[in-house]
């Protein structure tokens, strides 16, 4: 595609197919495919529609750079800005954990009983507290994170979700910052152990933030920052949702059942592997 000979949208995604695939891409078709429809500006279910048509030279170029830093396990998300979550759009940096689809998992849950306050732990792009308080209407919550470039993109996120009115975005190590009590506390921490580290994607391990990852030593610290204080910021049966490594499910349970939560259960992902710990505080 060099020069300025027109080419078609086959012919620059081929092209692009042949790049992906010979970086290492895992799936090179589907990232060319994306990276494509963005460049042109449409939804990457019409891309067939228009790949016989020839491509603006300002477009390809576009989609080549994409594609090259795509070679190089910069995350889709971060080249596009953003990713679908819960059907919803979110701004997406370096400075956030790339929301995953397993996350869904969380909000599923906790959308089966109704609550009025909610608070997130370490909300990152806000995937999590965004989507519940745009699927609870009636909902208002609160969201913290040690992160200030964390708290300005769930900001902005906030406001294309249009809840923006209904949440307050709080600097705050765990509960540090955090008083009141809640019917709903979900978080999705760093979980993964330090010498599992090296053992991640490049996309992973070389551009999403540490500290969403991570923290540190056997990769259970951010659950005993939770369960040591959550007592005192649930309303009695109110709940405390988490997400977790396929492996940490026995732990955390304990660590639950020692702070005193009832009625703990494991939800399992689509894949079979424990996923989600959901855990109430007793009645008065």
């Amino acid at each position: 595609m060099a020069g300025n000979h027109p080419v078609t949208g086959n012919q620059a995604l081929a092209q692009a197919v042949i790049t992906l695939r010979n970086a290492d891409i895992s799936d090179p078709t589907r990232d060319a495919r994306i990276l494509l429809a963005h460049a042109i500006g449409i939804d990457p279910g019409r891309l067939t529609l228009v790949l016989p048509d020839e491509v603006a030279p300002k477009v390809c170029a576009e989609f080549m750079q994409n594609v090259t830093n795509r070679s190089h396990h910069t995350p889709i998300s971060h080249i596009i800005g953003g990713r679908w979550f819960y059907n919803h759009w979110f701004s997406v940096t370096a400075d956030v954990l790339d929301p995953r689809p397993e996350t869904e998992i969380l909000v599923d849950q906790a959308l089966k009983e109704p609550f009025e306050t909610v608070l997130d732990l370490g909300l990152g792009s806000g995937c999590i507290l965004l989507t519940l308080l745009s699927e609870m209407a009636v909902a208002s919550g609160v969201g913290t994170d040690i992160s200030r470039r964390a708290l300005e993109i769930a900001r902005t996120n906030a406001k294309a979700l249009g809840v923006e009115n209904r949440v307050d975005l709080v600097e705050s190590n765990w509960f540090s910052a955090i008083r009141g009590e809640f019917d709903l506390i979900v978080s999705n921490p760093p979980y993964i152990a330090m010498d599992e580290m090296a053992g991640l994607s490049r996309e992973v391990r070389d551009h999403e933030p540490a500290l969403a990852l991570t923290p540190g030593g056997d990769g259970l610290g951010a659950y005993r920052a939770i369960t040591v204080d959550v007592m005192e910021h649930l309303k009695p049966e109110g709940r405390l949702i988490v997400e977790i490594g396929p492996t940490q499910a026995v732990v955390v349970k304990d660590m639950f059942d020692q702070a005193g939560l009832t009625e703990i259960t494991v939800i399992t992902d689509l894949d079979g592997r424990d996923r989600v710990v959901e855990g109430r505080k007793p009645p008065k």
